[in-house]
């Protein structure tokens, strides 16, 4: 399988997968899964959950491929989908959390199953800090930092506004330097 690390192949694999073209489909599968994962993981905390939003996210895509915008970049498109897979998930465990109570069930993120997450301490203090964010904030960051998105492509993913994404990614840089104890170096974490 090639690569679609640049533009002009992953325009010409969306093209033959909007076309029928299976084995194109999981190109961009292929592709897009670890990125997507790594996403919901750190959205969602939970294995199961993230598995399942990102098997709903490749389902909606392939469903809805054939009313993608050629000239719209896919990535936004793809990660706007997921988001609101996501936020829904987030949502649903909220009431079920409500309704049901899990009695010594831990819900803090120490205690989450989490998926290829390196091993030295300051990225698990990271990981964890990140998963004690409001949802918005940690969506926003990951989105700018993570995925290195800029603000116009986070527009479409999110619906939200330029400001009030640049003010959830401030927020969570804020907390995230307030969580973890130790300033980090100026400028680790820009806009």
């Amino acid at each position: 399988m090639s690569t679609l690390s640049d533009a002009t192949a992953l325009r010409r694999v969306l093209l033959q997968a909007r076309q029928g073209d299976r084995v194109s489909f999981a190109q961009l599968v292929e592709h897009y899964y670890p990125r997507a994962m790594r996403f919901a993981l750190q959205m969602l905390r939970h294995r199961e959950d993230a598995e399942e939003a990102v098997q709903d996210t490749f389902v909606r895509v392939h469903d809805n491929l054939a009313r993608f915008r050629e000239d719209a970049p896919f990535d936004p498109w793809f990660f706007r989908i997921l988001g609101n897979r996501c936020r829904t998930l987030l949502v649903r465990r909220k009431r079920h959390h409500d309704i049901i109570d899990y009695g010594d069930v831990p819900h803090d993120a120490a205690s989450v199953e989490t998926v290829d997450l390196p091993s030295d301490r300051f990225t698990k203090d990271v990981h964890r800090a990140l998963a004690e964010l409001p949802a918005e904030q940690r969506e926003a960051f990951l989105l700018r930092h993570v995925n290195d998105m800029d603000y116009e492509e986070m527009i479409i993913v999110t619906g939200a506004k330029g400001s009030t994404l640049r003010m959830r990614v401030k927020r969570a840089i804020d907390a995230l330097r307030n969580r973890l104890h130790a300033p980090m170096r100026e400028g680790a974490f820009h806009d």
